[in-house]
């Protein structure tokens, strides 16, 4: 099988809606461009995410990346860059949680600080979880799992090729850059709601685990699953590269 990027999603605001794009540009610490770029931080320095409150998910935001805007659940329209105070005001009040619209611009506000990098998976794995729950369907699956990179043209799990013996990481190549995959993503509560009602799904994760182990792949290291609500693999840049970006259609491949 061949495997091909078949899919690009950055979430330019850490915990809110994604939007897919056809090329991108790497970070030098090897996070996409715009991904969690921006985020919600109270006055304590904690991100106000969906693990904090599933009042998140009520929110939808629409992007234009080329005039760097925002629009807020249809209504509200803000600039990206210029108006951070009126965005952390705005969003204060629909949370009804006290916070403020932080920037980083150098390399955004990866949930995995030592794997910065896009977590990956692939069409197919999405396509299996999903016949794992009763009328849950593939795009609201991507849209609960948040992955930035999915691939084309393999089959269920094929990313878990990237996740070597404890100790180790595995050199993979999207187009001309070297990548390493580090770790299996583990998962928290934002899966198991429903990404627009939130309404959580019924023993989610406890289905998700069972199936998820039962259905372990000959190429997963089962020693690096500490538990198996785990899905997506977290990666880093190699060292050394030159400024590149990557796009859909590119080849993915085992260096």
């Amino acid at each position: 099988m061949t495997a091909v990027l078949g899919r690009i999603t950055i979430f330019p605001i850490k915990s809110l809606g994604g939007v897919d794009v056809e090329s991108v540009a790497v970070l030098p610490n090897g996070a996409l461009e715009n991904d969690r770029r921006f985020a919600l931080v109270d006055a304590a320095g904690r991100f106000v995410n969906g693990k904090r409150t599933a009042v998140v998910h009520g929110i939808r935001a629409e992007y234009d990346l080329a005039h760097m805007t925002v629009r807020l659940n249809a209504a509200a329209d803000f600039s990206l860059r210029d108006q951070q105070r009126e965005i952390g005001q705005w969003l204060s009040s629909a949370l009804d949680i006290a916070c403020v619209f932080a920037e980083n611009t150098a390399g955004g506000f990866p949930d995995d600080t030592d794997a910065p990098g896009p977590t990956l998976l692939s069409t197919a794995t999405l396509d299996e979880v999903a016949r794992w729950f009763p009328g849950l369907t593939c795009a609201e699956t991507r849209r609960r799992f948040r992955a930035n990179l999915e691939l084309a043209g393999v089959e269920p799990f094929w990313e878990d090729r990237l996740v070597g013996p404890a100790g180790t990481k595995v050199p993979f190549q999207i187009g001309r850059l070297r990548w390493l995959g580090v770790n299996p993503c583990q998962r928290c509560v934002v899966p198991s709601r429903d990404s627009a009602s939130s309404q959580v799904t019924p023993g989610f994760q406890k289905t998700f685990a069972a199936a998820r182990q039962s259905g372990l792949k000959s190429w997963a290291p089962r020693d690096r699953f500490d538990h198996f609500y785990c899905l997506a693999v977290n990666t880093q840049l190699s060292a050394g590269q030159l400024p590149a970006r990557i796009s859909v259609g590119d080849a993915v491949a085992l260096a």
